[in-house]
């Protein structure tokens, strides 16, 4: 979905990109998206995370992803390029979100084991100084095996996922849950698609691999983010 046309590819000053601005405060959307070698700040959004009445789940990711981006958005401080994230997991046609509690992350594993998940992740690209923004929605479909209690039990304790939409890391021990997993960007499932992030950032000026600084991008301070 596209708000206006994104802005014509122009370079910034500074490393020839445009300036990132992450609205999250997790820490997975923070190391995926220090994956591009790019300098970026973060920032939390307040936002209401709750559905609407009659919501559909592609709808809400899409609604929040961009309310998280213009919620950080300060179009007097420059040309920033917002990103705003959000996902949601389905089951039996009920949306599933963060467990916050061991209680619920057993719950919510109990119900997925041997069932197909389907995850939604929302992704917008915001320009801070026009206002002008695309959302995508990416899907995710895994598949869980069969899981003893016992089995849960293990996993939630040893990397206890209260932050996760579906109770798991699929990044960490997570992997270790699933059967199968269909998808056109694994990163995804994360929480944040950087092959889908990749070509909405091209689409606004800035080309992840051409804005490199050099061999030691990834590492340099000027890489790291700085999140409030």
């Amino acid at each position: 979905m596209i708000n206006g046309e994104p802005n014509p590819p122009s370079r910034g000053a500074a490393g020839g990109s445009r300036p990132l601005l992450l609205a999250s405060s997790s820490r997975h959307r923070q190391a995926l998206l220090a994956r591009l070698r790019l300098p970026f700040t973060c920032a939390t959004p307040a936002v209401d995370e709750a559905a609407r009445p009659g919501e559909l789940p592609s709808t809400l990711v899409a609604r929040l992803a961009l309310a998280k981006a213009q919620a950080v958005s300060v179009p007097t401080a420059g040309p920033a390029l917002v990103i705003g994230s959000d996902q949601v997991a389905v089951i039996d046609r009920r949306m599933l979100g963060k467990p916050g509690t061991r209680h619920m992350a057993l719950q919510q594993l109990g119900d997925a084991a041997g069932k197909i998940v389907e995850f939604l992740t929302g992704v917008c690209v915001l320009d801070q100084a026009t206002g002008r923004s695309q959302v995508e929605v990416v899907p995710c479909s895994v598949r869980f095996r069969t899981l003893s209690a016992a089995q849960i039990a293990a996993y939630v304790d040893a990397e206890q996922p209260w932050d996760c939409a579906g109770s798991f890391m699929a990044e960490g021990l997570g992997i270790a849950l699933f059967d199968k997993i269909v998808t056109d960007d694994p990163t995804a499932l994360i929480g944040l698609p950087l092959i889908r992030l990749v070509t909405m950032l091209a689409a606004f000026g800035c080309d992840v691999l051409t804005s490199q600084n050099g061999p030691d991008s990834g590492s340099h301070p000027s890489g790291s983010p700085h999140c409030a």
